[in-house]
């Protein structure tokens, strides 16, 4: 073995060294969720809606602290001018609800037989609302249901609120997710040790699992576990894998730390990197690299993706979507959501603003050899850019 760090150790081993994380975040406090509150407002009477209408889902948890996911059943949130938020919720469910809502709200049960959307509707007209911004994550089902109820309020998408507040994150939420990535980090090391010829990608992902776990997390978010030709499908391929030595290795994996998400890529070579991978790779690095070094506040999200093709067009590869080359955009905006607005692709010309944050991921696929994703996380600032995590430095020192 040529590359340092990838090998040598099992899982049991590893597993048996980890310990829940020590360096535990700050949990958010009454105060950020009043700020949040009040700054949704202010995007509202910029936009001209009159109320704003949450989903259950990651923007609920965002502005309430709930962490209920979306189903058949109405939850949601209604936003007034003034006044608590109304949680709308089935009766049944509030005990629940309540035990781990971090706002003061307004709360309206209803029953199973009844109608949420005409509880709704009636708190509409009582607040003599006429223009509603609807989260764009609420089912079209559901919006068909409340424009029946309410045919006299106009409704609008709301992705310019609630966007508005989530795509900046404030320093505790920066805390928050910097422990996340910390963490998958340190998963992906003791992973990258685990390795041995013909270990299945099942077994690395089982790991990885258990890894977080042992770290405190509930568990991963996501796994992808390639090897060799597996590695140049950006998401992977179905069915199970056997590594082989002198093989490329992609895994893409995340967690959750008081619902914030990581999402960090490794790519290596289990044995001896030939040129051609060594090359490719050394490319992707400085793709990423120069992704990361063009951030600046008031840039266009686009900007940034330009900057890693330039990099890659340079070297022969695209141009644009071709390949070999990168398939996909540059990054993603992260938080709550693993996959989140605003997004470093062609076509999004948000102007980068200071606590927004990114994956910077820019894959280079060479299809029926290999793939190369690097992806770490960024956090805009006031002069350019900052890493959550360390990016990889070599090919063959992956974690330095």
């Amino acid at each position: 073995m040529n590359s340092k760090g990838i090998g040598g150790s099992d899982a049991a081993s590893e597993l048996a060294q980890m310990r829940p994380w020590a360096d535990q975040a700050p949990a958010l406090s009454a105060e950020e969720f009043a700020r949040r509150i009040t700054r949704a407002r202010q995007l509202m009477a910029q936009t001209g809606a009159e109320a704003l209408l949450v989903d259950a889902g990651p923007s609920l948890r965002y502005f309430t602290g709930l962490s209920w996911g979306a189903s058949e059943r109405l939850v949601a949130m209604l936003l007034l001018p003034e006044g608590d938020p109304v949680l709308v919720a089935p009766r049944f469910e509030l005990g629940s609800l309540e035990a781990e809502l971090q706002v003061p709200a307004q709360i309206h049960g209803w029953e199973e037989h009844e109608n949420p959307h005409l509880i709704l509707a009636s708190l509409l007209e009582s607040a003599r609302v006429r223009h509603l911004a609807i989260d764009p994550a609420l089912p079209f089902v559901m919006i068909e249901r409340l424009r029946r109820a309410a045919p006299a309020v106009t409704l609008s998408e709301a992705s310019a609120v609630i966007d508005g507040c989530r795509s900046i994150k404030s320093p505790a939420e920066l805390a928050i997710m910097l422990q996340a990535k910390n963490m998958t980090l340190e998963v992906q090391q003791r992973a990258a040790r685990i390795l041995r010829p013909g270990i299945t990608a099942g077994e690395v992902t089982r790991f990885i699992e258990n890894a977080h776990r042992a770290l405190g997390a509930a568990g991963n978010s996501f796994c992808i576990v390639e090897f060799g030709e597996g590695t140049s499908y950006p998401h992977g391929l179905p069915g199970e894998r056997r590594l082989g030595m002198d093989e490329m290795v992609l895994i893409d994996t995340g967690c959750r730390v008081q619902g914030y998400s990581s999402d960090i890529t490794r790519s290596y070579v289990f044995g001896t990197p030939t040129a051609r991978q060594r090359s490719i790779w050394d490319l992707e690095h400085e793709a990423q690299e120069a992704a990361f070094m063009a951030v600046r506040p008031g840039v266009p999200c686009e900007e940034i993706d330009a900057a890693a093709r330039r990099v890659l067009e340079r070297a022969g590869l695209g141009p644009d979507y071709a390949l070999p080359g990168l398939p996909h955009r540059t990054g993603h905006g992260i938080g709550l959501s693993i996959h989140e607005g605003p997004y470093l692709v062609r076509g999004d010309t948000t102007p980068l603003a200071p606590g927004m944050c990114f994956s910077n991921e820019p894959m280079i696929v060479l299809p029926g050899a290999f793939g190369v994703r690097l992806e770490d996380h960024f956090h805009v600032t006031e002069t350019g850019a900052a890493w959550f995590t360390r990016p990889s430095p070599a090919i063959d020192a992956p974690f330095g």
